[in-house]
Parts: structure tokens; sequence; C-alpha cells
């Protein structure tokens, strides 16, 4: 008879499973074993963070829930970043680890945890599989809380005498069944176009779950026909392409940028797929003196400086369809200026042979080099802020940005997963240097899978966003810098690639040259972080052109 571990897996294939990233342990021996007669391929990584964070970017990127697995104890609690950061990313994952024997489990043992407890609290639903027979509608259920809307984060425990079990029953996998959000009530539909057809300078805040809803196309749509301009949280970059005229680019950094200042002169801000999470309302709505209309298919979260005019709960495809139908005014959006001030700022530096090379630069030639389909992953650092702000992106899911939980680490497992799902794509990851080293073991995990990928290091030796913060608040740093060791030889020692830039001329070719080379690919980008500050005391004297 088949096993209960037997059992599982045939319903992780059910769900539509193809890989699972992790590292097999004592206590998912059973687990692993079936997995050998699957058609489910294991990606076996070096580190269970490594394999969290491909679950999520998988998850981030196709909308299905990424799934990765550990053994017990600290095998599990090394999950806990990736996974975490895929909950709050709203990214659908599904973490399984395995657990010891329910008869050591009430007592003092080795490595036993109580783990459905230490997931609960960063997760959507924690549970522990207990008998055999549940595990049809646990792993439905599962899946199901995985990717229903906002997505995120469950936690499976399976405890190694159950996963060993004989099953007394052929028990079959439960059939696949996921909600559609519903349309939005007529009247909240008809309340949010008479805000908007009174309104004299509307504002369009666009979130993740444009992207998550597949909405972008509704969207741009919905914002040509009534000439409102867009701007993006970190997450929702190419949710409207970046060369629309209607595109004022991201918002998110802490100072007030040129784009805030599109939002200072609103009267009316429709939040689409908005979540708080990544932009705190205090931020951007600080006066409380606006009306915010609420497009999503999740309720507002409570916030007392995000008080509705009108919330619209649905489908956001059909919710913009519905409300664009209804107006009738063309608004007169003055914030082309807005956008070009910006744009120049990438413009300005397309020559600049500034050596070490300037954020500016870099991302001029990052952006020349790359398709539009191409995908890029930015860990988390002072080089995400400057791919969020000057990163143009035309299509949804090209540029991945943590901006939820915002860890470091996740670029080079997340490069592997995004190749992975779109092997037909150039993968960039652009990473610091104190990120990379935090999971840069998974080179071996690309080069053994031959999962060709380009790893870009903004080299400076330091924490560099919290130096900015430190130079920013105090005028001074410290406990920040640290040395690195020899990038090109480091990958070299694993068999990829390495590639040192020493002048700013040599980037783009060298660029070229790496996704060429089809394989792991190191880039030592020595970077100029001198000019945070400046762009920090810029945005402090700034005077809003509109």
């Amino acid at each position: 008879m088949p096993t209960a571990a037997s059992l599982f897996v045939r319903c992780l294939e059910n769900e539509g499973v193809d890989k699972i990233f992790g590292i097999p342990g004592e206590e998912n021996l059973f687990v692993m074993d079936a997995l050998r007669d699957s058609s489910i391929e294991f990606i076996t990584v070096r580190h269970e963070q490594a394999a969290a964070f491909m679950a999520d970017v998988h998850g981030r990127l196709t909308g299905e829930a990424g799934v990765c697995l550990s053994t017990l104890g600290p095998g599990a609690t090394n999950l806990i970043t990736g996974f975490a950061d895929a909950n709050m990313d709203r990214s659908p994952v599904v973490a399984i680890a395995g657990q010891g024997a329910t008869d050591r489990m009430h007592k003092e043992s080795h490595q036993i945890l109580d783990l459905v407890s230490l997931f609960a609290p960063i997760s959507k639903h924690s549970t522990e599989i207990l008998e055999a027979e549940i595990i049809p509608e646990l792993v439905r259920k599962a899946f199901k809380d995985a990717e229903a809307e906002k997505p995120g984060g469950v936690f499976i425990s399976f405890p190694e005498n159950i996963a060993g079990e004989e099953l007394t029953q052929d028990l079959p996998p439960l059939k696949v069944q996921g909600p559609v959000a519903p349309e939005a009530p007529e009247s909240k539909v008809i309340q949010a176009a008479k805000i908007i057809d009174e309104a004299e300078f509307p504002i369009i805040m666009a979130g993740n779950g444009v992207i998550r809803g597949r909405a972008s196309e509704a969207l741009q749509t919905f914002a040509e026909k009534l000439n409102v301009p867009v701007a993006e949280t970190f997450m929702a970059k190419g949710a409207i392409p970046a060369s629309s005229p209607l595109s004022l680019g991201t918002i998110g950094l802490q100072a007030h940028d040129y784009i805030a200042c599109g939002f200072d002169r609103a009267d009316v801000i429709i939040c689409v797929g908005y979540d708080m999470v990544e932009y705190p309302p205090q931020l951007w709505h600080p006066n409380k003196d606006k009306k915010i209309i609420h497009i999503d298919p999740s309720y507002a979260e409570v916030d007392a400086h995000y008080i509705l005019e009108a919330g619209v709960l649905g489908d956001i495809s059909n919710s913009l369809h519905r409300i664009s139908a209804l107006t009738s005014r063309v608004h007169d959006g003055k914030t082309e200026n807005l956008k070009g001030i910006i744009q120049s700022e990438l413009d300005d530096f397309a020559s600049d042979n500034h050596f070490p090379i300037k954020p500016q630069k870099i991302l001029w030639d990052t952006r020349k080099v790359m398709r539009d389909e191409d995908i890029l992953i930015s860990d988390v650092g002072a080089h995400k802020m400057w791919i969020a702000r000057l990163y143009p992106c035309e299509l949804p899911n090209t540029c991945i940005i943590s901006n939820g939980f915002a860890s470091m680490g996740i670029g080079v497992p997340g490069a592997i997963a995004a190749k992975l799902a779109y092997p037909g794509k150039n993968v960039l990851t652009i990473t610091g240097d104190a990120g990379f080293l935090m999971n840069s073991q998974e080179i071996e995990t690309a080069m053994r899978n031959r999962i060709p990928i380009v790893i870009m290091i903004w080299n400076d030796e330091a924490y560099g966003l919290i130096k900015w913060h430190q130079e920013r608040r105090f005028g001074r740093s410290g406990n920040v810098t640290f040395k690195n060791p020899d990038f090109v030889k480091y990958a070299e020692s694993f068999g990829a690639k390495g590639y040192r830039v020493e002048r700013a001329e040599d980037l783009a070719p060298t660029l070229k040259k790496a996704f060429a080379d089809n394989t792991v690919v190191v880039i030592d980008v020595p970077v100029d972080y001198s000019e945070n500050m400046k762009l920090t005391e810029k945005l402090g004297q700034l005077v809003c052109p509109i």
C-alpha cells in the first residue's frame, strides 16, 4: 500500500507543482523517497533560506504557489526569513518541514520545536499533519489559502512517523478549485465614477495588486481614457509602461521626491491594488485632506491617513472598466514635467565616464542592454532605491523588488527561480556586496543545475543603505564598512565566470558578454555612492515644479 508521504506527493502533483526547492534531511526521508518516483523536480539548494526565497520569487512571478522543503529544527528555522518575505510581499508559498515523530513531541527531545506556533505569526495558515487520511484536504487547503488574495505563505509540519505510515485505503487528491474575485456593487462603482468626474487633479497610485490581478492593461486603458497620471509602488514597476506619457514612475522613497509633488497637488487619489505594507499613507497623505478611492479585491486596512471616500471591492480589471464607462470628464493631467525631470536624471548620465561608476550610469547602461521582457531581480540595499527610482519598466514582473519584508539575500536565489520559471528570458540580479555574500553559496546550485544567470555586484565595501541613513540623520557613519573577497576569483572557484569592470565604458559590453556566455557570471562593479547624499540634498531643497 502507498505511504502517507507518497499520497502527499501525489497531492502536490495534483496542484501542478513541478519544482520543490529544499534540502533533504532525516525527518523528511519518506517524502524525499516518494519524490524519486514523481514528476516533480527537486532542486537541492545549499541553504534553506535560499530555498524559501526561490519559492518566494517563483510564486510572485507565476501566481502559483512556490514550494520549499526542509527538515525539522534548524532546517525549518532557516526557512523563516525567506518565508516571511514571501508572506509580506504577497507571494504564494507553501513551505513543508519534516518533524520528529509524534511520540516524542510532548517532551524535550532532539531538534524538536513547536514549528506550527513558530510559523503562525508569519503565515496565512500554519498546520501539522497528524492523520494520513486528512492529507488531500490539508494540501488542497494549503494551496487555496496561499494563492487566494492577498497571497502569502502556508506552512505544513509533517512528522516522520506519519509520513511513513502505510495507508489502508487509496485516497485521491481533491479537485483543484480557486476562487474568482466577485464584481464590485454597482453603487460603489457609480460613487467612484462621480468622485473622479468631480475631481480637479486626480492621480492614480498603482500597487502590486494590479500585477497580481493581471490588470495592467485595464489600468493603462483606464488612465488613458481619463487622462490621469499613474505612479507605481516599488513592487508595481511595469504596471503601466514607463514609456507612457501618463507614467510618473515609482513612488516610495522616504524623501519628498518629484513624484510626491503630484500627490501634494492632487485632490483625489485613486489607489489601485495598493498595499500599505509597501508605502504607508502618512508619507503621501500627511494632512488627511485628499479623497481616497480604494480599488482592490480586498478591503482596506484601517489607518488614520487612509480613510476612504469610496471602496470598490472586486476584480480590479472589471472595476476599472465599469468606472471608466461611467466617467465623462477627461482631466488635464499637468504632470508631464515631473516625468521629464526624473527621466533627465537618468539621461544626463548616459555619457558619464566617472569611475567608480555612478548609480545613474550603471542603470542607464543596464537598461540599454536588457530587453523589455528580461527580468531584473533587485536585492535589498542602497542599489534598490536607485533601481526603484530610475530603472524604467515596460512590462509587469520585469523588475522584482522585495518591499514588504524587504530582506537582503534574495538576489541570487531569486534570479535562479526567475530563470527556471522563464528560461527564454535573460535574468540579472543587481545586488550589493553585503547582500550577495548572504546567499552566494547558491552559485553552486545554479552551476550544478545549469541555470545561466548574471549577478551584478555594486561594490562599495559597506552596508551602503545604512551608511546613507546615518549620514542623512547624523552627518556621519560608523560600523558599516568591511572587506570583500576577490569576486572574480570567488566566481571562478565555483566554475562560474567572473568579470571586474575597471572603466565606465566597459560596463555595457561586459554585461552583453555575460549574457552571451550562457552560464553563471559575476560582474564586480565599483559604485560611487557619493551620489546618495547628493540626491538627499537635492530632494531636501526641492521646489515642486507644478
